[in-house]
């Protein structure tokens, strides 16, 4: 196999390109439901940090605070996200995902994870041990 030189600048453009379209497929096998990709996003970003202001979520998530409001609503109105008093501000509340947007969640991650994994099955050994490698190398990169 030969490797083919290339400039850092074409292998960001491709690599963002495969990645975006990566992601795209992922988050397109998901269970049917009605969650937006938003709303997942949100819960999501609850269950990494364990609780957040509604004002925290909205900086998370890169939206505004009306626009976050709303997302909250939704995923309140489901039973999803827990509203509960901030422990030193009361004009606050903190946002935490419920045992059923967790359980929500787990079952998004296992449609996504199978479809992912019957794809790698479909690679050589080879192959998959090269996406092993480059996983390796693309979480240094979003750690840096």
């Amino acid at each position: 196999m030969t490797t083919r030189r290339v400039a850092p600048t074409q292998l960001a453009q491709q690599l963002r390109d495969a990645l975006t379209r990566l992601n795209r497929r992922v988050r397109q096998a998901r269970p049917v439901g009605d969650l937006t990709v938003t709303q997942l996003s949100a819960l999501t970003s609850l269950r990494l940090a364990g609780a957040l202001t509604p004002r925290e979520l909205a900086d998370v998530e890169r939206v505004q605070p009306p626009t976050m409001t709303r997302i909250v609503a939704k995923l309140e109105e489901r039973g999803l996200v827990r509203r509960t008093p901030h422990p030193t501000d009361g004009r606050q509340v903190i946002l935490a995902a419920t045992e059923g947007g967790q359980a929500v969640l787990d079952q998004f991650e296992r449609a996504r994870d199978e479809w992912l994994a019957n794809r790698l099955a479909d690679l050589t050994e080879e192959e998959r041990d090269t996406l092993r490698h480059a996983a390796e190398i693309l979480q240094r990169l979003a750690r840096g």
